[in-house]
């Protein structure tokens, strides 16, 4: 769906950046962490842009997330291209896999929360769910933020592969260490194997 399509259907995003989506979670007693393009952006240093952010929340924690937005904001489920208002747990639908958040009717979207499973609370990968981790092995924490790692971040990006995700390939490469970059080839290898980012890896 083209841009334009997306804004007159559902209507517009507002660009949050980090510390913005830090001050609208504050208080909220569940761990979230930045994921998409603005993970890339904070890891590689390379200034680019941005239609929206993407925060990872655990779906175990969906009945703090609401009770935290739900006080000032309107929470509405997303996934398969459909979406849905809910203020309570139980009106999750089962094809949820996001929440969008904005203020209104009339305002903009301002955040995409991403429900993520967790196994005994680590975090589950949702690309190859037989990655868990704690999440403190699979994110990290600059300024007092925490982001997804960049290995994983790739590895969503991977299954579209369009060209702002070629250029996060190429920001994050110079950054990425021996074990980051092993790890980065064993993901994508496994879920998408022949994938053209393998031998840029390589």
């Amino acid at each position: 769906m083209a841009d334009e399509e997306f804004t007159r259907l559902y209507g517009p995003w507002e660009v949050v950046d980090p510390v913005a989506a830090a001050a609208l979670c504050e208080g909220m007693d569940a761990p979230w962490w930045v994921a998409g393009g603005w993970a890339i952006e904070a890891y590689a240093a390379v200034q680019r842009e941005h239609g929206d952010i993407d925060l990872g929340v655990f779906r175990r924690d969906l009945p703090t997330v609401l009770e935290h937005f739900t006080r000032t904001h309107h929470v509405w489920a997303a996934g398969s291209g459909a979406l849905q208002p809910i203020t309570k747990p139980e009106e999750l639908p089962s094809w949820a896999t996001q929440l969008w958040i904005r203020e209104h009717a009339g305002g903009p979207w301002l955040l995409d929360l991403l429900l993520t499973e967790d196994r005994e609370g680590d975090w589950v990968c949702r690309r190859d769910p037989t990655v868990v981790l704690p999440l403190d092995e699979a994110t990290w924490v600059s300024r007092g933020i925490r982001y997804l790692r960049p290995e994983f971040v790739l590895l969503f990006k991977a299954k579209r592969a369009q060209p702002h995700d070629e250029a996060d390939l190429s920001a994050t490469m110079p950054w990425l260490d021996a074990a980051g970059r092993h790890r980065c080839v064993d993901l994508i290898g496994r879920v998408h194997p022949g994938h053209p980012w393998l031998d840029m890896l390589s």
